[in-house]
């Protein structure tokens, strides 16, 4: 196969070459139908099929052709559930083929550094781990259809704001830990076909013009070979955008931005070199993609149903107190909320997708045939933010005559949209003052809340019960009417932190839209990270969500109590469902350094894993590390490195209720010691023990009249400890008796001989 397409690359006039370097018109790249090279078309979107049937645009202005509509990134991401995630993949790609697209744009993988970003329903965790992991179980199952999916978008695009021109100012070791982590798991397992480079700048370069970014870390050291697709009107200058490894430009652009690498390159100031590897790449993932291509009826109905079991298995019960949900047989209900007459089931923007069917509330509701009796009221406006006292009233009313009443709240469009950010956590006014008057009326109240990121909730006090459904797609109507009822059980997890406020959240004080330079001042204390490293209590934790039954956890039992590099530690748990009703738990396994300062702050997730258990049946959990979970990003070496020491397995139902714990000691990868040199402070010596060692008994050999000596032989407590702050330098200064020059360059070499 590479002897074929390096034939037809070499067969291509220069212009043909530059003309695979961009797309065609909107969506597809242009066919060289003289060498039999096929075009590829490219649709969005994450959730849903999004190919349009009137004039093509990348906001979902014009109207698309029905498809399934799928939950959102966000809603999916709190599944935690793989085999979910494989199934949704699969299903688009049936619909992609069904459709004659061979490219999908996504998952999107952009790690939720706020709750303020505008497209955080695209995204799917503010933790890396399971970012990636869910997304390469999406990326397998669309390309198990023989369609490729793009994942995007690449790297460290976490706000709208300024996203086209925004340089985002980042350290290294948030950078690889945190941002690059949620795409490095899924490119290694999953294979992409693609990736799609984002708008901004990370540290000074373009997403799509940095060498680093698009050639040495995602293929060499990622080993990623597909094509990388521009985000569209990404591209800031098309030859250093070559160079640096971006294969198709997006949109087309009538060939101007070919012409210019034609320009270039008949110059000299491009070399034909990148423009073939690009061809190749190119032709390769055309011709892979004619091959597979098998276009077939799509089951639809069965999807419906798929989206369904999603939203079910996705929905968090965040609150449940006095046993408020599920309803009970016999009670009457007061249903109140727009949102339940128009349920949002998606965001906005170029991730729009029109549902094929769309069941809704409050037909579902009033017309089944059930025990429980149920009344409808508006309430409010989603049109407006202001109060309608005529709707409140009518509200209070059926509320007042009701058992309970399920309130139904959440963000309109405008509050979360691509391409702008929001400005505060809260909800709309007039959904909160009804909240608030419903209460005066009606002790037994349930929220429903339909949202694409996390809200403050000054209100949580007043309903008994809270079931977060975020954005859940076309059949979220009767995933919300038989978890209320109890056909069915709570299973979904938090994904993401809910702050109690907006100023706890990590980036709350260097978050600006306002600036074209942004700098991640929390570094790597992302999420639960910098919420477990203040000590804050967060509204509802990463990992949090409740269920109809009761889970006991047991004790932790590993293969071995001692970790090297190279070993793969299996860990297994009992859990037991101790209610009287069947139910998932996810199980979470963090792991903790003890001590070790070199190492990632904080605990970590490194593994999940969700099981379905009977009433008063056991299941064991087996999960398993390898030696990433005990790793941090090592700048000095730029690798990933181990830092010897005890770490604490730590096994919950959230980030914050852990319920086993064991502790092993994991032996160090750090045999490349930090180099010494004339300002390393003499406390970066002394963590060594083999230099401290040799850097006391050449003290020892200062004459006893310098003050050097005088410090660590005969000086208090805090001056040794000031001491431990200086760098070795000053170990030649203070006094006439003080060691040469000569001789501290002698000692600094035989330090690093270590």
């Amino acid at each position: 196969m590479t002897d074929a397409i390096n034939t037809l690359v070499s067969k291509m006039t220069l212009e043909e070459k530059t003309s695979l370097c961009s797309g065609q018109d909107f969506w597809c790249t242009p066919a060289i139908k003289r060498l039999n090279i096929p075009s590829i078309r490219m649709a969005d979107g994450p959730h849903g099929l999004r190919k349009q049937a009137e004039a093509a645009d990348h906001l979902g202005l014009n109207r698309s052709i029905p498809a399934t509509c799928f939950p959102t990134a966000v809603t999916l991401g709190s599944s935690w559930d793989r085999a979910l995630l494989k199934k949704i993949g699969q299903a688009l790609g049936k619909e992609c083929q069904k459709e004659d697209i061979q490219l999908l744009l996504g998952p999107g993988v952009n790690i939720k550094r706020t709750p303020l970003c505008g497209r955080n329903f695209e995204y799917l965790s503010e933790d890396p781990y399971l970012s990636s992991n869910l997304a390469a179980a999406y990326i397998e199952g669309v390309q198990l259809e023989g369609v490729g999916a793009v994942l995007k978008h690449f790297a460290v695009n976490n706000q709208e704001s300024r996203r086209m021109t925004l340089d985002v100012n980042v350290d290294e070791r948030a950078l690889h830990e945190i941002y690059l982590a949620s795409f490095e798991t899924a490119i290694k397992k999953a294979k992409p076909w693609g990736v799609m480079s984002a708008y901004n700048k990370i540290n000074g370069d373009f997403a799509s013009e940095s060498p680093w970014l698009l050639t040495h870390t995602l293929r060499h050291e990622w080993g990623f070979e597909g094509v990388v697709v521009s985000d569209w009107g990404a591209v800031n200058e098309r030859s250093a955008a070559l160079k640096a490894g971006l294969d198709i430009e997006m949109p087309g652009n009538d060939g101007r931005t070919n012409n210019k690498l034609i320009t270039d390159i008949k110059r000299g100031d491009l070399s034909e070199t990148h423009l073939d590897k690009t061809a190749y790449r190119v032709v390769k993932l055309a011709l892979e993609a004619d091959r597979k291509k098998n276009p077939q009826d799509v089951d639809m109905v069965a999807h419906h149903q798929l989206a369904y079991r999603a939203a079910l298995e996705s929905s968090v019960l965040l609150k449940n107190e006095q046993q408020q949900l599920p309803l009970k047989t016999g009670q009457s209900v007061a249903l109140i909320g727009a949102l339940a007459e128009q349920p949002r089931i998606q965001g906005g923007g170029s991730s729009h997708v029109n549902p094929w069917q769309l069941d809704r509330i409050t037909d579902l509701f009033l017309n089944a045939k059930s025990d429980v009796g149920f009344l409808y009221s508006k309430g409010y406006s989603l049109e407006s933010d202001d109060c309608n006292e005529t709707l409140t009233r009518e509200a209070k009313a059926i509320a007042q005559e009701a058992d309970v009443a399920v309130i139904f709240l959440g963000l309109p469009e405008s509050y979360e949209v691509e391409g702008a950010d929001r400005t505060h956590l809260h909800l709309p006014p007039n959904q909160v003052q009804l909240l608030q008057d419903i209460a005066n009326v009606q002790n037994n109240i349930v929220v429903v809340l339909f949202n694409g990121a996390p809200i403050e909730m000054p209100w949580i006090d007043i309903p008994n019960a809270i079931l977060e459904c975020y954005l859940g797609g076309q059949a979220l109507a009767k995933a919300v009417y038989d978890l209320l009822l109890g056909h069915a059980n709570p299973s979904g997890k938090l994904a993401e932190t809910f702050p109690e406020r907006l100023e706890h959240t990590p980036s709350h004080l260097s978050f600006v839209t306002d600036s074209n330079s942004i700098r991640y001042a929390e570094s790597i204390h992302v999420g639960y990270r910098y919420y477990d490293a203040k000590k804050i209590a967060p509204l509802f934790p990463f990992g949090h969500g409740l269920s109809y039954t009761k889970f006991q956890y047991g004790d932790i039992s590993t293969n071995q109590d001692h970790f090297c590099a190279g070993d793969t530690l299996a860990i297994s748990i009992p859990i037991q469902n101790i209610g009287d009703r069947a139910g998932k738990e996810v199980i979470q396994l963090y792991v903790l350094p003890e001590g070790q300062t070199s190492a990632p702050a904080g605990k970590s997730l490194q593994a999940f894993d969700k099981v379905n258990i009977a009433a008063g049946d056991s299941v064991t959990v087996h999960l398993q590390l390898n030696e990433r979970a005990f790793s941090h990003y090592c700048v000095e070496h730029k690798t990933w490195r181990i830092a010897g020491g005890r770490y604490q397995i730590m096994i919950g139902s959230a980030s914050n209720r852990i319920h086993a714990t064991t502790t092993i000691t994991v032996d160090s990868t750090d045999s490349l010691q930090k180099k010494v040199h004339r300002n390393s402070t003499i406390g970066e010596v002394f963590a060594h023990a083999e230099r401290q060692a040799l850097m006391t008994n050449w003290i020892q050999t200062i004459p006893k009249d310098a003050c050097v000596y005088h410090i660590f032989s005969e000086g208090s407590e805090w001056m040794v400890k000031m001491s431990m702050q200086l760098p070795v330098r000053c170990l030649a200064n203070y006094s006439a008796d003080a060691p040469t020059d000569e001789a501290l360059n002698e000692i600094i070499a035989k330090l690093n001989a270590i």
